[in-house]
């Protein structure tokens, strides 16, 4: 920008020549400068005051219009936002299908020490070991007097702790507010809850994760806020869920067993209202897994859901009631039954030699490997295979459980003529007990196929028929004739028409072959016959009783009783009234059962020398 000069110099000569004060030129100048500037100045200020006039205006009409419409709005509770990374410390409860807790919080604190504000570091060492057994004094003071700033000394203590924490009196002791999970039934259903730990923490909160069973399967829906903590309902009884535990708890000890399983479910929805598996555990203090050796000796492993097992005689109403189904037999056809049976190599023998025929109820009734097979061979191998898949037993189950998906059954990867031999009568194909509770309640069921659930009250659509309803009723005839007259009669409950099958079969050894000494039990049964309302298995790990007959390992002398006594004392539990001669239903018999005396049934596989 030029500048005017404040000396003219044309100016100044004119103003001598008339004898004027070239001074007061210069003054004017000044003069005429000082006003354009002050008049700048004053638009600048008056263009900063009205972009600020603006502002206001805009601002307090956002805010006016904001205040308008919360006020026409209806009124809602607010939604706080954190940008921020943050602890989520809630987590629902759980409960059974009556309402009763089984999982739920409890606020509790954390202990954590500052070491260097401490003024005796040895004494809170000595102080804290003798209200911690677990801790170790001299671990404490090395770690007290070293060079730690900051360490966790517990994660969770009790109110009494905490007071006793409190009178040692040491600034360097500090405690954090923080939920914890608390099962307060104990042992009861631990292995369908699991059990939790603590994820990401802080000194004032801690995250807390499920870390087995419905708690891990459910962790995020258990987590979310968006839930507004409603429960997580599960489909088990207490009251059930605990009478099961202490009669099957009693069974094993009885008859020696290393463990035991037991299920109970509704047939129609598929519900489990009881499923135990012993031994258990207290999800409150939950032991650490194994780490080597066999994983059923921990009391982590769940025997009803990880348990791979071949389940024996329990497995020979499926051949049988895929042959009804397909027409190929009738309850009262003859079956070859003469022993030995040849397959290549292989001889299949019966417990005794029941003569050169029985009828196809009789061989179930008498637990026959004949005659099963003989059945199987009727139906061949293709259509076995695709029945038994359709039950279910080639695939894990969709059970609410992260232990689901090891529990999936061992399948032959071939299956000659040998193999489709032994799986009919339930060897060469290994799966858990709650395959073997949803494949009975799909007979029971009139056939249609049915999915066990943990979670009460969901609507699910209706399975796949696997059965004709006609075949489906006579091989529930057929199962109580097991109980009324053959290898089942010890699980016989009077008023509850129990229908059932045992199965026996030996212990897989890990270098191969059979123990000769070890087996797996197991009670399949229905209940009551006439309407079926409930599956219920019993397995036992190595069971062995003595008797008047001398030691026996067979289902029908170790499962068949105990699962009696867990039927007579969870049949009122669930409200299933018995059946008397005035309330007894009228059923039009389908054939006339022979009534003949039947040894325990047991497996007779051996290669022909």
């Amino acid at each position: 920008m030029i500048r005017t000069p404040l000396r003219p110099l044309a100016k100044i000569l004119r103003a001598r020549e008339r004898g004027e004060n070239p001074d007061d030129i210069e003054a004017e100048a000044r003069r005429q400068r000082h006003e354009a500037v002050q008049d700048k100045a004053r638009r600048r200020a008056e263009g900063r005051l009205a972009l600020m006039a603006s502002c206001f205006v805009l601002a307090f009409g956002v805010v006016g219009v904001r205040m308008g419409t919360l006020a026409s709005s209806e009124p809602i509770e607010p939604q706080s936002e954190v940008m921020s990374a943050q602890i989520v410390s809630q987590r629902a409860d759980i409960t059974d299908r009556q309402g009763r807790v089984l999982a739920t919080n409890l606020l509790t604190h954390s202990l954590y020490a500052h070491p260097h504000q401490m003024i005796d570091p040895v004494g809170a060492a000595n102080a804290l070991a003798r209200i911690f057994p677990d801790l170790d004094a001299a671990e404490l003071t090395k770690d007290f007097t070293g060079s730690r700033k900051f360490m966790w000394i517990k994660r969770k203590m009790s109110p009494e702790q905490m007071q006793a924490v409190h009178d040692i009196g040491e600034p360097g002791l500090l405690f954090g507010p923080r939920e914890m999970r608390v099962y307060p039934n104990g042992h009861i259903a631990s292995h369908i809850l699991g059990g939790s730990g603590f994820g990401n923490e802080g000194v004032n909160s801690a995250e807390v994760l499920g870390v087995a069973g419905v708690e891990k399967a459910f962790d995020g829906w258990l987590r979310d806020p968006a839930n507004d903590g409603a429960p997580l309902q599960l489909s088990i009884d207490l009251s059930v869920q605990s009478a099961m535990e202490q009669v099957l708890a009693s069974g094993m000890e009885v008859m020696s067993a290393k463990g035991a399983t037991g299920i109970l479910m509704e047939i129609q929805s598929g519900e489990i209202l009881a499923m135990a598996s012993l031994p258990d555990f207290d999800p409150n203090d939950r032991p650490r897994p194994l780490l080597k050796g066999d994983p059923s000796d921990s009391p982590l492993f769940n025997r009803a859901v990880q348990g791979q097992y071949e389940l024996g005689s329990t497995f020979k109403i499926f051949p049988v009631a895929q042959a009804l189904d397909l027409q190929i037999i009738n309850p009262n056809s003859g079956i070859n039954t003469t022993t030995p049976m040849r397959i290549g190599k292989y001889r299949i023998s019966d417990f005794s030699n029941y003569g050169p025929q029985l009828s196809a109820t009789d061989v179930i009734v008498k637990s026959s490997n004949v005659g099963t097979v003989r059945i199987a061979q009727m139906i061949g191998v293709d259509r076995q295979k695709d029945f038994l898949q359709k039950l279910g037993f080639f695939d894990p189950l969709p059970i609410e459980m992260v232990e689901a998906p090891t529990g999936k059954p061992l399948v032959p990867t071939r299956w000659p003529a040998v193999t489709a031999a032994t799986v009919s009568f339930g060897h060469g194909l290994a799966a858990s007990p709650l395959h073997l509770a949803a494949a009975y309640a799909t007979v029971a069921n009139g056939g249609v196929k049915v999915t066990p659930t943990l979670i009460h009250g969901r609507t699910r659509p209706q399975g796949e028929r696997i059965l004709s309803e006609r075949a489906a009723h006579r091989a529930v005839d057929m199962l109580r004739q097991v109980v009324t007259r053959g290898t089942a009669r010890q699980a016989e409950v009077e008023g509850y028409e129990v229908a059932g099958k045992t199965g026996t079969a030996d212990k897989p050894r890990p270098s191969g072959g059979y123990y000769d000494n070890k087996v797996v039990s197991t009670f399949a049964s229905v209940f009551p016959a006439s309407a079926p309302k409930y599956v219920m298995i019993v397995t036992l790990d190595e069971p062995s009783v003595t008797g008047p007959g001398g030691e026996s390992r067979t289902a029908g002398a170790t499962a068949a009783p105990v699962a009696a006594a867990i039927i007579r004392r969870l049949a009122p539990l669930v409200g299933l009234e018995p059946v008397t001669d005035e309330n007894l239903p009228v059923i039009a018999p389908r054939f006339a059962p022979r009534v003949e005396s039947q040894p325990a049934d047991e497996l007779k596989l051996s290669a022909n020398q």
